[in-house]
């Protein structure tokens, strides 16, 4: 099997599949830049493309062109070109498998093909980036995303299907240089009482998380940028190890630090870059533990991230509308980075928690975030490697656990929270804290001698409090929101709910009374129309200033009228 060979079967697949010519950007124009690459080369035949006649349906077909792409790309010098349409052949012949059990076992069949290939990341020349048998990628929130023994990961930045690529390069003409006038990529060294500082600027992705958390070591817009003197050895240490970007670095005693050990993944960070730890190799360099990759396709140092991402406005979608207290606290980094510091800045100084922690497992920390990101509506973590709830409560029984305990620990874990930087709108603290102060009772309920807690409960499920959500009430520090104009109905036009009604409303409003309607719907507002009339005609509603008198007059005529749809 050739790739001129697998790039008539494409072609000729492509005819077949749905409308839209689905293989032509992701499958047969980089099969055709690698067979036109293989024709300069010393054996012409290497890029003759032959006839072919093939028989079973298109998506027996396609799952066949995966699997003979994925052999010939797992032979030695395979191009970029069959590389890039190998990954996009995996991903469309696992979505065409019947259930999930099916796709599970093609994936393994994959992963076996070209399971001799080690893991790694290459960048493809203008184009995306080409990861091999990387079995974890978490979006920001630490939520899985499905993989492939093959995938293209966009980083030109203008994919509709990100992360994956779907060929929007070679439409936009990006270009992989670097920006001559890049920040030179050079080390500088701090050095301080305790600690050294070690930062590369060249480098860094300006992701915030040292001047963020630590502004008297990591200075903005000073000079010089650390000042090691400004903060304890703990804090720096932490803050360096924190950096996704590989730019801080640190020496004690005038020996480097080595870099963290952790297994091999990758995150897409929100609106930034790709965020690689556990030393997988780019481009065949194996020296770096952790580096931030450009994923905006405006780096000045390309495919390092250079944190232009903030300047062009690069941003992914927004969260729901509804989002759960897991997505807005920032998801399982954002509660690994909170419970990390509570057990290693807080605990450990601590003359009641200390000793109880003290034989803790080395996981803690992770067990702990794991067991919140399920509580607060995330993925269940907790349940599927842990153990679930069953586990948890194992873990206190009979422990005796004290109020003068539980008090502390719900003191710090507050700070912690704090430093790491957690949402501080009073709405997610609300929930929050009540969470904490539940959660630690029942704690202390169940670890006391003789205490019977009921058996295979779920992990809890908690929620905002009284429904009270970011955005659902009007901040006294906010700037005033200005109302859209609306359209008034001339005299003889039927009033409508969908062109006058609805638009009355804006989205802080059905934000604010979502706990009891939704403002936007025609069947929510009729059944509660009365009501809502004599709120308006009292200037109780909405909470931020009465209508004026001809929307409120408006909403009278529209009930009046019957419920226009």
């Amino acid at each position: 099997m050739s790739t001129a060979a697998l790039l008539a079967r494409a072609r000729l697949l492509d005819r077949d599949l749905a409308p839209g010519e689905p293989l032509a950007e992701t499958v047969i124009r980089p099969l055709a830049a690698a067979v036109a690459e293989a024709a300069t080369r010393p054996d012409p035949e290497a890029g003759a493309e032959p006839e072919v006649a093939e028989t079973g349906s298109p998506a027996e077909r396609l799952w066949e062109l995966a699997k003979d792409a994925t052999r010939l790309r797992a032979l030695p010098g395979a191009p970029d070109g069959l590389i890039e349409a190998t990954a996009a052949l995996q991903h469309l012949a696992c979505l065409f498998a019947e259930d999930a059990e099916s796709m599970a076992a093609r994936i393994e069949e994959l992963a076996g093909l070209q399971g001799g290939l080690e893991t790694r990341i290459d960048v493809a020349a203008d184009g995306p980036y080409l990861v091999t048998n990387a079995t974890k990628i978490t979006n920001w929130l630490g939520e899985p995303i499905q993989t492939f023994p093959q995938m293209a990961l966009c980083r030109c930045g203008a994919s509709t299907v990100k992360p994956l690529c779907d060929g929007s390069h070679a439409r936009i003409g990006f270009k992989g240089d670097k920006d001559p006038a890049r920040v030179p990529d050079r080390q500088e060294s701090y050095e301080g009482v305790q600690v050294t500082v070690l930062d590369n600027r060249g480098i860094c992705a300006h992701s915030g998380f040292c001047t963020d958390r630590l502004p008297t070591v990591f200075r903005v817009g000073e000079e010089p940028f650390v000042a090691p003197s400004g903060g304890r050895a703990d804090e720096i240490v932490r803050a360096v190890r924190a950096c996704p970007s590989g730019a801080l670095g640190q020496a004690i005693d005038g020996r480097t630090a080595p870099a963290p050990r952790r297994e091999p993944a990758i995150e897409v960070s929100k609106d930034g870059p790709y965020r690689i730890t556990g030393g997988i190799p780019l481009d065949g360099d194996a020296s770096r533990e952790h580096y931030s990759l450009c994923r905006c396709g405006q780096s000045r140092n390309k495919p390092i991230c250079s944190g232009m991402h903030y300047h062009v406005g690069f941003a992914d979608p927004p969260l729901s509308e509804d989002p759960t207290l897991f997505e807005w606290a920032g998801g399982l980094p954002a509660l690994t980075r909170m419970t990390r510091i509570f057990y290693e800045k807080y605990v450990p100084h601590d003359d009641l928690l200390g000793p109880l922690f003290a034989r803790m497992s080395p996981d803690h920390p992770q067990r702990v975030a794991a067991w919140l990101a399920e509580t607060f509506g995330g993925p269940k973590l907790y349940t599927e490697q842990y153990g679930g709830y069953d586990h948890m409560v194992a873990e206190h029984a009979g422990k005796a656990l004290t109020e003068q305990w539980r008090s502390r620990w719900a003191q710090l874990i507050s700070r912690a929270a704090d430093d790491a930087g957690l949402p501080t709108d009073p709405e997610f603290r609300a929930a929050f804290a009540a969470y904490v102060e539940w959660g630690s009772r029942i704690a202390v309920e169940n670890s006391q001698p003789g205490a019977t807690p009921p058996p295979h409960m779920p992990v809890p499920q908690w929620w905002w409090v009284c429904e009270a959500r970011p955005g659902s009430r009007v901040s006294a520090l906010a700037p005033p929101v200005e109302r859209t104009e609306v359209r008034l109905p001339a005299s003889d036009e039927p009033v409508g709910f969908a062109d006058h009604i609805k638009p009355l409303f804006r989205a802080m409003d059905r934000r604010s009374m979502s706990f009891v309607f939704d403002l936007w719907s025609h069947d929510d507002v009729v059944r509660h129309a009365d009501a809502i009339l004599a709120r308006l005609r009292k200037g109780s509603m909405p909470c931020d200033g009465a209508w004026p008198a001809e929307h409120v007059d408006l909403f009278a005529r529209w009930v009046a009228e019957g419920h226009a749809p």
